[in-house]
């Protein structure tokens, strides 16, 4: 349902208190020309009587299969961290999930001098079969250049210094549904001991840009690989 277009009849406007105590932090209504679907709105922040817009986001409880989901105008893009700005899932929802339509993450391509040979850092996910740069989702109050330094130490144990003038912004969906934004700065370290996280990363492994290139499947990866090199050559930074 992520991305579908509904229209949805406000029954608790925003601000109001409902017979339980919960005070509705957002509009909160049922989906017209569905059987009893109930949904947030966000992105409106007066009352009103109905809305349209898209779902961008679903909470839900598979034991109990049910859903809720939030709904905002067309032209808007929020992420988990924004929802959770007015939607308490841990207090209110605690046994439902929150997914969301869009994902924001920011990682770096790691690169550092071994025996007088600039190598680069390739990581293989878990979840993936494929190589590519430690990232991560952003947490609620982090710069992207915070998020990029706490997941590359999260991931790999390596404390990095990012290395100013240099992102690049990557856009791809996942299952055909998700739309997903990485950020990827460019930084080095001092550290020569990598440490990987097992629960999340299951092998890394330091490559000369031709090779990391080769290993490399994704056009973006390589765009991105390819931007930070080139950019630390016109820097004469390696």
């Amino acid at each position: 349902m992520l991305g579908k277009y509904v229209r949805v009849k406000i029954e608790h406007p925003i601000g109001s208190t409902d017979e339980a105590g919960y005070t509705y932090p957002l509009n909160f209504g049922t989906v017209y020309n569905t059987e009893n679907q109930d949904a947030f709105v966000m992105g409106i922040h007066h009352p009103v009587r109905n809305f349209d817009g898209r779902v961008i986001a679903i909470l839900s409880d598979r034991k109990k299969n049910h859903y809720i989901w939030v709904v905002a105008p067309k032209s808007t893009r929020f992420i988990i961290n924004d929802i959770k700005e007015y939607i308490d899932v841990e207090k209110d929802f605690p046994t439902y999930r929150l997914d969301c339509l869009y994902e924001r993450s920011c990682g770096a391509v790691v690169f550092r001098d071994i025996k007088g040979e600039v190598r680069y850092l390739l990581i293989k996910n878990n979840r993936s079969a494929h190589w590519g740069f430690p990232k991560g989702h952003i947490e609620p109050g982090e710069t992207p250049e915070e998020t990029a330094y706490r997941e590359v130490l999260e991931e790999t144990g390596l404390h990095i210094n990012l290395i100013d003038g240099f992102s690049c912004v990557s856009k791809y969906k996942i299952r055909d549904k998700i739309d997903k934004m990485v950020t990827i700065f460019v930084g080095t370290t001092r550290d020569t001991s990598t440490v990987i996280q097992k629960e999340e990363i299951e092998d890394y492994i330091w490559l000369t840009y031709d090779k990391a290139m080769n290993l490399l499947k994704f056009e973006n990866d390589k765009n991105i690989l390819s931007g930070a090199y080139n950019f630390l050559n016109e820097h004469n930074i390696i």
